[in-house]
């Protein structure tokens, strides 16, 4: 069935709503999270202030669309990598990092939007939880194969009680898995995940901000060295 037209009234909101994200984004690329500004927007776009919270609420509400934005375009670009010929897991693993780290450093400020410094007295809304998982799930599916080494069984082990408490958690791992939630395999995906994960935030956000600039490395070879170590400590 072919989808419904959209009115004339609907497609001028969605083009102010894009104009409007575009203008936030921009402020934010300029200054950082405390420089989105919506009465520098309104002003911008020729509009009243009243008339900007016709399309959004305010603020947060502006803040918490650009973080969904953001987590839904690295999730499909994450999502986009395909697994490694022969099922080499280290070699898929090496391109879901670089493919994050890629994005990241493409676009700084977004990055930083969903992985720094959370702005005073906001909160950022309950979906997003979702989508920072649908960034990680591609990730569970490379470290469900692997075999931790004895130094990780306290990880793997809290992983197995938070896979067997929370469903959400074993609906997610299933998802990106195929297999069932419960077991080895299960707490296995998920501390490597958690791992990957704060390996890769520590590196990129550190290169993003330019903590890197003056020492004697470059950022693609320490996470590749971060990364083969993970794998090792999995077996991978």
């Amino acid at each position: 069935m072919a989808a419904e037209a959209r009115s004339p009234r609907a497609r001028y909101r969605e083009q102010n709503r894009a104009e409007i994200k575009a203008a936030a984004l921009q402020q934010l690329a300029e200054g950082g999270i405390q420089a989105v500004a919506l009465t520098r927007i309104a002003k911008d776009m020729g509009l009243s202030g009243p008339a900007l919270y016709r399309y959004f609420a305010g603020r947060d509400d502006l803040l918490s669309e650009l973080i969904r934005d953001a987590y839904d375009e690295v999730a499909q670009v994450v999502g986009r990598v395909d697994a490694a010929p022969d099922g080499d897991s280290r070699a898929t693993l090496h391109a879901l990092a670089g493919a994050y780290r890629d994005w990241a450093v493409a676009q700084p400020h977004r990055y930083l939007l969903i992985q720094g410094t959370p702005l005073p007295g906001y909160a950022a809304p309950p979906d997003t939880l979702l989508r920072a998982r649908a960034v990680l799930g591609p990730f569970l599916k490379v470290f469900a194969a692997g075999e931790p080494t004895a130094a990780l069984r306290p990880v793997v082990e809290e992983m197995a009680v938070w896979v067997r408490e929370e469903k959400g958690v074993a609906d997610w791992v299933a998802e990106h898995t195929g297999r069932a939630p419960q077991g080895e395999a299960a707490a296995t995906a998920l501390a490597g995940t958690v791992l990957a994960w704060s390996q890769l935030h520590g590196t990129v956000s550190l290169e993003v901000s330019g903590q890197y600039a003056g020492m004697g490395h470059r950022a693609p070879t320490l996470l590749t060295a971060q990364m083969d170590t993970l794998a090792d400590s999995f077996q991978l």
